[in-house]
């Protein structure tokens, strides 16, 4: 669930049975990926993915999962991001590490979509060390052809379920950790639990900040039950977002921030978030808990006890803004 800055020109969306607009193939020679990214629709592993040209950058692209906004990517630009809830993500982030040629950040990103993120860190931290989980084996290929990646080592895309593969890896060995997986309009059950952040935790380092991208109703019901799990977990909490979304007047993003050490609002902070496209206000771990109130965290399911495809604390169709 995102909003983009400003308005959007759309091309127009083909039908199903389209298949995207490619170069030809040399002759007897199949195309397994495209050589660039072109406007149309794509079958991937999950489902589709669309490409739409943005008409305002010559080099500007909408990605679109299953119908839903994923990702902007300006293919000159990697530090141009269109979407609000990513700006407040970096605002913490830079606030927390300063930006630096030689800030070595170690980041693993729960989702990938179309990389803007770990491509904007990228730019920012030349020598950040970031590996991406993305399901969707297709999609992952899509998006290294269309959308010019940084090389391995500085970002490497791994093919896997975000929580097996966030369990697989070594302690401590992350500064910061980004959650950003959707599956529709809110984040899978399972990528919501406290053992699941915890095990998000135990990556982190001394001092790493853990960052989950939360689609919230206006009853933010679902979102209290997010961030109390992160509460448990973590001593110390910061919400970002925009007062609109904060009052439970629309559907949105909520960004939750967890660590084990002080997440100050600085006033630096607190003026960058107020000067974006849609200024957001930045809550402290105090105001976090008071807003939380009896919000009970979510757990694992018991062993062998059986569980909805849907959360009873979740709408079943939010509309997407």
């Amino acid at each position: 669930m995102a909003r983009r800055q400003g308005g959007r020109k759309t091309a127009a969306r083909p039908s199903q049975g389209d298949a995207p607009r490619q170069a030809a193939s040399p002759p007897g020679e199949a195309m397994s990926r495209p050589p660039g990214p072109r406007p149309g629709l794509y079958p991937i592993s999950t489902g589709s993915a669309e490409l739409v040209a943005d008409g305002d950058s010559p080099d500007g692209w909408l990605l679109k999962i299953n119908g839903v906004q994923s990702s902007h990517i300006v293919l000159s630009d990697p530090l141009r991001l269109d979407f609000e809830y990513m700006r407040w993500i970096t605002a913490l982030i830079e606030d927390r590490f300063a930006p630096a040629p030689t800030a070595r950040l170690r980041v693993l990103h729960q989702g990938g979509g179309g990389c803007s993120m770990p491509r904007y860190l990228a730019a920012r931290y030349p020598d950040a060390r970031q590996v991406v989980v993305e399901l969707d084996a297709k999609l992952a290929d899509y998006v290294r052809a269309w959308f010019d990646l940084p090389r391995a080592p500085f970002v490497r895309i791994r093919v896997g379920e975000a929580r097996a593969v966030t369990e697989s890896l070594t302690p401590q060995t992350r500064d910061i950790v980004i959650r950003d997986v959707f599956s529709g309009s809110f984040t899978p059950d399972p990528l919501t639990t406290v053992e699941f952040t915890q095990a998000s935790a135990r990556l982190l380092d001394a001092g790493g900040l853990y960052v989950a991208n939360v689609g919230s109703a206006p009853d933010h019901v679902s979102a209290r039950i997010e961030a109390a799990a992160i509460a448990e977990v973590f001593r110390h909490t910061a919400i970002v977002s925009d007062p609109a979304m904060l009052k439970g007047r629309r559907y949105g993003n909520i960004i939750i921030a967890g660590s084990a050490t002080p997440i100050p609002a600085s006033p630096a902070l607190r003026r960058r978030l107020l000067g974006g496209a849609l200024p957001a206000q930045v809550w402290e771990d105090a105001e976090v808990r008071a807003w939380i109130g009896d919000a009970p965290p979510r757990r694992d399911p018991r062993q062998g006890a059986t569980r909805g495809p849907e959360s009873e604390d979740r709408p079943a169709s939010p509309p997407v803004p």
